[in-house]
């Protein structure tokens, strides 16, 4: 392993902390959000294209997208 490799694995660890931790919800998409970004940098080390490309379109994106969306129909981040 890299020490870019154990770099991203300890953001990713960290990010995901902050979302479940993170009082509003609003950033815990974005660190929701990061943490797929992240995970696609892991899949493009681990030769794993495809599985990258999904992720960064589904995970980082229309999932981010949808929950937004959600989020302002419902009424916006009131906490």
């Amino acid at each position: 392993m890299t020490a870019a490799t154990i770099f991203v694995g300890i953001l990713m660890v960290i990010s995901g902390i902050l979302a479940i931790e993170s009082k509003k919800l609003l950033d815990s998409f974005i660190f929701l959000s990061l943490l797929s970004l992240l995970s696609v940098f892991l899949f493009i080390v681990l030769k794993a294209p495809d599985v990258a490309i999904t992720e960064a379109s589904v995970g980082a994106g229309l999932v981010t997208a949808v929950l937004i969306l959600a989020l302002r129909k419902i009424g916006g981040d009131e906490k």
